[in-house]
């Protein structure tokens, strides 16, 4: 079964909820591990203060949340 996330879930939630979206995050060029705003960031929101693509950003934590990986 595919895993998603809700719009509204923050990007701390997402990454402690799937350890394995961490490197996703930071290959993206974020530095929300230990962050205090990632707890209050949607994935919308952290694409725009970083600059990506939402959809790109959001692509790239489903797939690592749906690729069977430690979570």
């Amino acid at each position: 079964m595919k895993r998603k996330f809700s719009d509204d879930a923050t990007v701390d939630e997402i990454m402690r909820g799937s350890p394995a979206t961490i490197r996703a995050v930071l290959q993206h060029g974020m530095l929300c591990v230990g962050c205090p705003i990632a707890s209050f960031h949607t994935v919308s929101d952290a694409a725009r203060e970083h600059d990506l693509s939402e959809k790109e950003l959001r692509r790239d934590l489903l797939a690592v949340t749906n690729a069977g990986g430690p979570n």
